[in-house]
């Protein structure tokens, strides 16, 4: 396994972005029709198309459309340009002879990270989001680039992150984020971070905990200060699983998975974040509907505990003045 998103079979991940704009898009897509949910815990969410992901909403398209999600992108019509792509696949939910393909996703802010965002009539998005999905593949890269590209968190640049584990029984749960969270990933001002208990060989530095705790570690360090309002912050995840799940055990499990949060990011699901996860099952793999679900839904918010932090870490700061710094330059 490579610690990817990618391994779980049939699933790719792309990227396209603009180091002048200091932004990008991040798309992931489906070899064959899967069966997705989404969970939303932020106070603050820009979702497209969430309808389909939705349980007991357009069950038509329950394992129908096919392929697609696109995540860290702002309101600027990204998926336009995935939805042509997968046009030029054939992909898409079929009515009749018409292919119409569902593109849920959801939206990044980052306008104030020092890019050059006056783009004039027509935004570059939904070419980049087509370039996104043209380059979708099995080995893709971490932190800085695509909807990573111009993220941030209270204190230190943001990124895209993933991580991949697997019950004891085998089957696969891997999750992809962009953090771009109001709130910190690292504890205080120090090196180690929140999700440091579920870290695997040194993934993001290896620093562990610290040895105790002060009260100015536990103090609140948000981005943007008493500015910050709920347009400028979110954290996205992809989980998906190569479990054989209904419609509303991936619902669930997405739930669970959401829990991932809480452990790598400190405040989290506030009024000042739209944290959303996507949740996708493949149907390869047989699970005991309770027993086997809890245990996936646990392991799946460890791997998204780890792929939020592995998103800052590997981070690498934008070259703007007065930009965040990296956790690398400062600790690595």
């Amino acid at each position: 396994m490579k610690n990817l998103l990618t391994d779980i079979a049939g699933v790719r991940v792309g990227h396209a972005d603009d180091a002048g704009l200091a932004s990008g898009v991040t798309t992931v897509v489906f070899d064959s029709p899967v069966v997705a949910a989404l969970d939303v815990r932020g106070g603050g969410p820009g979702i497209r198309e969430g309808a389909p992901a939705r349980p007991r909403q357009h069950r038509g398209t329950d394992r129908r459309h096919r392929a697609c999600r696109r995540l860290g992108v702002r309101a600027w019509k990204p998926a336009a340009g995935v939805q042509a792509w997968l046009a030029e696949q054939g992909r898409g939910f079929a009515v009749r002879d018409a292919v119409i393909p569902i593109v849920p996703g959801a939206i990044c802010f980052d306008l104030l990270n020092g890019g050059n965002k006056k783009w004039g009539r027509f935004a570059p998005y939904r070419d980049l989001g087509y370039a996104a999905a043209a380059a979708a593949a099995a080995n893709f890269a971490l932190g800085s680039v695509g909807a990573g590209l111009g993220a941030t968190t209270a204190n230190f640049k943001g990124g895209v992150g993933s991580a991949s584990a697997a019950t004891p029984d085998g089957v696969k749960v891997a999750a992809l984020a962009v953090v771009n969270a109001v709130g910190s990933v690292t504890i205080g001002d120090g090196p180690c971070f929140w999700a440091a208990p579920f870290e695997i060989d040194g993934e993001y530095g290896g620093r562990g905990l610290p040895p105790s705790f002060t009260p100015d570690m536990l103090a609140m360090r948000i981005k943007g200060g008493a500015a910050a309002t709920a347009a400028e912050n979110t954290t996205l995840a992809v989980v998906v699983t190569d479990a054989v799940l209904t419609k509303p055990q991936v619902k669930r499990l997405a739930m669970i998975a959401q829990t991932g949060f809480a452990r790598a990011i400190y405040p989290v699901h506030a009024p000042l974040d739209g944290d959303v996860v996507f949740a996708a099952a493949t149907g390869e793999k047989q699970v005991d509907p309770l027993f086997g679900l809890t245990e996936l839904g646990m392991i799946a918010a460890n791997v998204v505990a780890r792929a939020i932090a592995r998103g800052v870490y590997v981070a690498t700061a934008l070259p703007f003045p007065g930009a965040l710094p990296a956790w690398k330059d400062r600790f690595g």
